[in-house]
């Protein structure tokens, strides 16, 4: 049970630093790079250094609307060696603002 709460612990914080990290990233004058290193920064700041390693943005097309994806891929988070291993891949999306 414990272990079932921490990964979903980890799935929520960073899918919410990436939906904020798209959010910092569709705001007008701003690039995918700067939701990047927004996400970054929400990621060490609550998690860990570990947690913020890979981490990407891009525009895309989503039936004719510009959105911002951020993507965050995460190892899964164990105790000891209880639990399965691999890497969780999260996305955050937000419209682009036009001027």
């Amino acid at each position: 049970m414990l272990q079932l709460a921490i990964v979903q612990h980890v799935r929520n914080t960073c899918v919410d630093a990436a939906a904020e990290g798209a959010r910092h990233a569709a705001q007008v004058g701003r690039t995918p790079a700067d939701g990047v290193e927004r996400t970054v920064d929400l990621l060490r700041s609550s998690l860990a250094e570990r947690y913020a390693q890979d981490v990407t943005a891009r525009r895309v097309d989503a039936a004719g609307l510009a959105l911002v994806e951020v993507t965050v891929r995460v190892p899964l988070p164990v105790v000891g060696l209880l639990g399965p291993g691999g890497v969780m891949e999260l996305d955050g999306h937000a419209p682009v603002e036009w001027p």
